[in-house]
């Protein structure tokens, strides 16, 4: 309407987004004392900025300025230099154990605070020697040594430990959410079809169910506009109003995320970015042409590609169906990184809505939440679901199981979820062991095949039920036939004669027991 001035943008909620904040502001945040102490952790967070993303050089200013530095000022307002006597040290490791706005609360994170602090310490020794004029003078011996790092590793399986646990668990439950997540979505689908075909307020049956189009004043008047009715239907068994093409869009964009998530092993970031430049398509030198899933730099800044399976691209196909429908052309929207707290250009990004006259990107945690939920009706009937949750990166991690268990080498894996060390791909797989299994049972089968043929002989019925019998009689003599613990046996009343024929019948004395 040409109120504002140029350059202001062009909603509230990004005039309102917090942007990124400069480095001097992520240090004073924590009020340090020492001007020249704060001055070193600016240039050194300065340096580290080129190899760095903006959430992990916040989290790094977090841990030097304040659970480092400002710490040790508190503990001893007078110190001037990184050179820490061994009381300053020793107070400052019993301080980081718990966390400083509640101290009855230990921090998890202690093992990672020494490992930067140490960092610290060992990059200027480092850069000292190539600039001696800049960082020598705060060059001194490093207080975190290696054995207070000592069982660091050890954590760190156990985190994996956890986490292949974590990874075996919801595999055995991910069909059930799949099938749930796929039946709900079509089940909403076929029920908007069918509720379109109905006039205003009247009555129709969907499967069982009977249901009526609402016919509200609001109804009757967006019925007349372009954009048409919203689809509110009144469930006539609980006369819930149900807003149909609400819940049915969410239950699309539900099983859209959970399909490319399970078959990419992308980040839920990643998902977030994905945009109709992202799909390519690739000729090989025979003709064939592979469909091609482009990720965009985000964590960890490497492009990568993904060649897509029927499943992938299905879905793909999908969203890229939905958003064209009627012809149009994808929107161009602008989407908010939280974590890099950016606002990109305007692209024609897949997972967006329109909510009202805006389109908006779906957020990260709206598909946390549509899990979360989706948890919670099948535990109504699943008694396992109660206790276990779904997060998004639970599905990369599934991906990366599923790649490894099926023969896929671990380095190809690393390729496809983008990983830039090839150590982080293993604390992502939960590897059954298979190959130990295979090759002891081999062992087994080669000692039997060295054995006389006489010893394996095929047991007859006869000799089964023989054997069966004396365990049988066995537990009757010992007094452990079934029964629940605790409970009176059946037996506890027989004559001693009884059972003592019963044992000798075993093997024709009474002296084995």
């Amino acid at each position: 309407m040409g109120h504002f001035p140029t350059g202001t943008a062009p909603t509230l909620r990004k005039t309102l987004s917090q942007g990124q904040q400069s480095i001097e502001a992520l240090v004073d945040r924590y009020g340090i004392q020492n001007a020249e102490v704060r001055q070193l952790l600016i240039n050194y967070l300065l340096r580290r900025k080129s190899d760095t993303d903006y959430t992990s050089l916040d989290q790094l200013s977090r841990q030097l300025a304040s659970t480092f530095w400002a710490t040790i000022e508190h503990i001893n307002p007078q110190q001037a230099d990184l050179t820490l006597s061994a009381e300053v040290y020793d107070q400052w490791r019993a301080e980081i154990q718990y966390w400083q706005n509640d101290k009855s609360k230990l921090r998890m994170d202690v093992a990672a605070v020494l490992l930067t602090g140490r960092g610290l310490y060992m990059d200027l020794h480092t850069w000292a020697v190539a600039e001696p004029e800049r960082w020598a003078r705060w060059v001194a011996p490093c207080p975190i040594l290696p054995r207070d790092l000592k069982g660091f590793g050890k954590r760190r399986r156990e985190i994996y430990r956890r986490m292949a646990d974590r990874t075996r668990v919801r595999q055995a439950l991910l069909p059930i959410l799949v099938e749930h997540v796929e039946s709900r979505h079509e089940y909403l689908s076929s029920l908007l079809d069918a509720a379109r075909l109905v006039p205003l307020g009247t009555a129709f049956e969907h499967r069982g169910r009977h249901y009526t189009r609402s016919d509200s004043p609001e109804d009757r008047r967006r019925i007349k506009t372009e954009a048409g009715p919203t689809m509110r239907i009144i469930d006539q068994d609980t006369g819930k109003t149900i807003y149909l093409d609400q819940v049915e869009e969410l239950a699309f964009w539900e099983w859209a995320a959970v399909e490319i998530l399970l078959h990419s092993g992308i980040r839920i970031e990643d998902l977030t970015e994905l945009t109709h430049l992202s799909i390519r398509q690739y000729q090989r030198p025979n003709g064939e042409v592979i469909a091609l899933l482009v990720i965009a730099p985000s964590k960890g800044e490497r492009e990568r590609v993904i060649p897509m399976s029927p499943d992938l691209f299905h879905a793909i196909a999908q969203v890229v169906r939905r958003q064209t429908r009627n012809r149009r052309a994808i929107p161009l929207v602008s989407r908010y990184d939280p974590q890099e707290r950016l606002w990109s250009d305007l692209m024609p990004f897949l997972f967006q809505r329109q909510r009202g006259t805006a389109h908006n990107v779906l957020a990260a945690r709206t598909f946390a939440g549509m899990l979360r939920r989706s948890c919670n009706e099948i535990a109504q009937t699943n008694p396992p679901f109660a206790d276990t949750k779904f997060t998004p990166h639970d599905f990369r991690r599934l991906f990366a199981t599923d790649i490894v268990n099926g023969g896929l080498p671990i380095h190809i894996g690393a390729a496809l979820l983008g990983h830039l060390h090839l150590q982080s791909t293993p604390g992502y797989v939960a590897v059954f062991a298979e190959d130990v299994v295979q090759h002891y049972q081999r062992f087994l089968n080669h000692r039997r095949s060295q054995r006389p043929d006489g010893e394996y002989v095929d047991v007859t019925p006869e000799e089964w039920a023989e054997f069966e019998e004396h365990f049988d009689k066995r537990k009757v003599q010992l007094g452990n036939c079934g029964r629940p613990y605790g409970s009176p046996c059946q037996h506890e009343h027989a004559c001693l004669s009884e059972l003592n024929q019963l044992a000798s019948g075993l093997d024709g004395s009474q002296s084995s027991y």
